[in-house]
């Protein structure tokens, strides 16, 4: 497998090395032949082409009995399409060293494909055939289904997914946000290829597709291809609706007994949607009391004064339909009260208090000057470029972005501290924490 790696592997380099800076970075806004719309970073320094992509619903299109649907569907993908079998398919990417990726959140199922320039025709062929004919053939089918129950089976007694299971649970009651990406070990038995069939139907589809696509490549090329993938879809999807939402449980803690060394802990609250005009002061105040893992109020002191755990963070997460703001850390079970007292105690402050001028300045420069490694090889920028698209910022986002950064004043970021950490946290554990218990009522 390294051998057919190894060309991507130094053509990534070399892109590394002679990657555009950001502030200089030309994006084309195209349009294919067909009418599907993308954009463009030509990068014709090496023979590289990298493609990232995304349809509106993941696994919030899921059967409420079925959870994960979506997340065996993109398992499968590769695993035979058109007239090649699995191991067919596998070794035409292999041969070509030709990369492809399926992912999927709860809102959408992102994809990505990576090749050398003189094999894109025939991954964008591999690609085609796998939106467009996956075969789910019942071997493969069932070959993978047990590696993801295998996989299941072993985080019902992982505190990690305990903790995180009960957050997303208590705070989405009876909503798809609140249900498991993965499935359960319950419900991804009963998914069958027709339920496959029929996501794939539903969700695969030109209406609601978002496309980057970056480097030795032009806009005629680009589009050409573009359409030998997407072209043959549904023009429209045929999604389940949404409910917005917001979390609840508030103000309670939930412990889940689990015999094991540490007690993991996640919390989180109310966040702030993306295109909400306080989401940047949103962004600073996050990164100082939480975000920045090495330099955040919580790591301070919950890390580097008492010890008490390896690591502490929390991040500003949205969706279409809810935000949230989600944390978590692992500590000693006789010392996990101290931690959550510190937890709260500093986000208490942060409400009342706001950041101080020295962490703004900090953090701003911070933001602004490590935002260019999310743009250093040409997957990650057509990832950036896609996820851009998807939260509608606009096409010169990345040129803006410091400006905007540099724009929230010390008075934006204590108004938005107060809205953001404010309003209580949820806060769910998994272990046997010495003096905790679960506080609280249900809703």
């Amino acid at each position: 497998m390294n051998r057919f790696i190894a060309p991507l592997a130094l053509a990534a380099f070399a892109f590394l090395a002679g990657a555009q800076a950001a502030s200089a970075m030309t994006i084309e806004k195209i349009v294919s032949p067909a009418g599907i719309e993308a954009w463009l970073v030509r990068e014709q320094a090496t023979p590289l082409v990298a493609l990232s992509y995304a349809f509106h619903g993941g696994s919030t299109q899921d059967p409420a009995d079925k959870s994960g649907t979506a997340n065996l569907t993109a398992d499968m993908l590769d695993e035979g399409a058109g007239d090649l079998d699995s191991k067919a398919f596998h070794e035409r990417l292999e041969n070509r060293a030709i990369e492809l990726s399926f992912q999927v959140g709860r809102d959408y199922f992102h994809g990505s494909l990576r090749t050398l320039s003189e094999n894109r025709d025939e991954a964008f062929d591999l690609l085609r055939l796998a939106l467009n004919k996956p075969r789910f053939d019942a071997e493969a089918l069932e070959r993978v289904r047990g590696q993801e129950i295998a996989g299941l089976r072993r985080e019902i007694t992982n505190p990690n997914n305990i903790a995180s299971k009960s957050w997303w649970q208590t705070a989405f009651p009876d909503h798809p946000y609140g249900r498991q990406t993965k499935g359960t070990v319950d419900t991804v038995p009963r998914i069958t290829a027709d339920d496959l069939r029929g996501y794939v139907r539903r969700v695969f589809a030109r209406n609601e597709l978002t496309i980057s696509i970056v480097g030795d490549i032009d806009a005629k090329a680009a589009g050409a291809l573009i359409d030998r993938a997407f072209a043959g879809l549904p023009a429209k999807s045929d999604l389940n609706p949404v409910a917005t939402a917001t979390p609840r449980g508030l103000g309670r803690r939930i412990v889940t007994d689990l015999d094991v060394p540490q007690a993991v802990m996640t919390f989180g609250g109310n966040g702030i949607e993306r295109n909400d005009p306080d989401f940047m002061a949103a962004y600073i105040v996050n990164h100082i009391l939480g975000g920045g893992s090495f330099s955040s109020r919580l790591y301070r002191e919950v890390r580097e004064k008492r010890g008490l755990a390896y690591g502490v963070s929390d991040s500003l997460v949205w969706f279409k339909r809810a935000a949230v703001v989600l944390g978590g850390t692992a500590t000693r079970a006789d010392r996990t009260a101290e931690a959550l007292d510190i937890i709260e105690t500093e986000t208490k402050r942060m409400a009342d208090e706001g950041p101080t001028p020295e962490e703004m300045a900090a953090a701003k420069s911070f933001l602004k000057g490590t935002y260019a490694l999310s743009l250093d090889t040409s997957a990650k920028i057509a990832a950036q470029l896609t996820q851009i698209q998807l939260d509608r910022l606009g096409i010169d986002y990345i040129q803006r972005r410091g400006a905007l950064i540099d724009a929230v004043t010390i008075a934006d970021a204590k108004r938005v501290a107060k809205r953001l950490y404010g309003g209580g946290m949820l806060v769910t554990v998994a272990g046997r924490p010495k003096g905790l218990t679960s506080t609280g009522t249900v809703e």
